[in-house]
């Protein structure tokens, strides 16, 4: 695993001409500026016209401005071992870890100028440089991620939590708009609920013509005169509803007595009371007896 190098230090230097009168502030900043200098060395590498440090180079390698292969890797060997050679004496693991990079760079220089040899089973140039971009990346998204997280609002300084909640006491009305119409409906639809859903119908006790004719045979021998029909079958009605099932087949049972001479009626109009008495063949019978 290839380990990144440590940011070196960048010293920026006013161009030529340019003098600007120094502050007190500024002869502090500069007499802390050749403190850090002097001993913590800085790198500047020439790379096809640029100066800097050796995160520039890295800086445009990650945004594929600049192509690894163009790259005089001795030139960068060279102020490599300089640096080093210098900052050994300060600090032996930060020079073991530029030698690292520096190693691994011209081991990657060559990959990409040497062609891929059948025999190689090594990963080539361009997945090196690949890997290298994709490390060079994912420390760049780190970085982003940490200055993300430095610049958010932070409580107590930028944002201040609100206090205790304040105690609002609400009351809640109900209202309710309806007219009639609308109060008779919910009432049909909840009565409608509510109602039985299956009918049963009683069955109703009918009077056969066989009984009604047994009837009127009884009471032939108690009527001495015209009698109502009704007076007589008061006392074999058990409930009213039976009347007009009584009344309807008594009445064809007497037609029946009225043909074979046993009875007489008579019914002075239209919906007027039937009378009966004994007939001629009734009387017949009873002076027999």
């Amino acid at each position: 695993m290839v380990r990144g190098p440590v940011q070196p230090t960048v010293v920026n230097r006013p161009s030529q001409g340019e003098t600007p009168a120094p502050t007190p502030m500024d002869s502090l900043w500069q007499d802390n500026a050749a403190e850090r200098a002097a001993s913590d060395p800085a790198l500047l590498i020439d790379v096809a016209g640029f100066e800097g440090p050796l995160d520039l180079l890295l800086f445009l390698a990650r945004n594929q401005k600049v192509d690894l292969a163009r790259i005089s890797v001795l030139a960068l060997a060279e102020q490599y071992l300089q640096f080093i050679e210098s900052a050994r004496r300060i600090r032996i693991e930060l020079a073991a870890d530029y030698l690292v990079m520096a190693a691994w760079l011209a081991y990657l220089k060559s990959r990409l100028l040497i062609p891929q040899q059948p025999k190689d089973d090594g990963p080539s140039g361009e997945e090196m440089a690949a890997t290298l971009a994709f490390r060079l990346k994912r420390l760049e998204a780190m970085r982003e991620a940490a200055t993300r997280l430095i610049n958010r609002n932070r409580l107590g300084r930028d944002v201040h939590a609100r206090g205790a909640p304040e105690h609002v006491p609400s009351r809640a009305t109900s209202a309710f708009e309806a007219s009639l119409y609308d109060l008779l409906t919910a009432y049909a639809a909840l009565r409608q609920r509510q109602a039985i859903t299956q009918v049963t119908i009683e069955k109703r006790r009918v009077w056969s013509l066989s009984d009604a004719r047994g009837i009127l045979t009884r009471m032939i021998g108690e009527i001495a005169d015209w009698t109502a029909l009704d007076h007589f079958l008061l006392r074999y009605l058990p409930s009213p509803e039976e009347r007009v099932t009584a009344i309807a087949s008594a009445f064809a049972a007497s037609l029946e007595l009225v043909r074979e001479g046993r009875l007489e009626i008579r019914q002075e109009g239209a919906f007027q009371p039937i009378y009966m008495r004994s007939g001629p063949k009734a009387e017949a019978l009873k002076a027999v007896e």
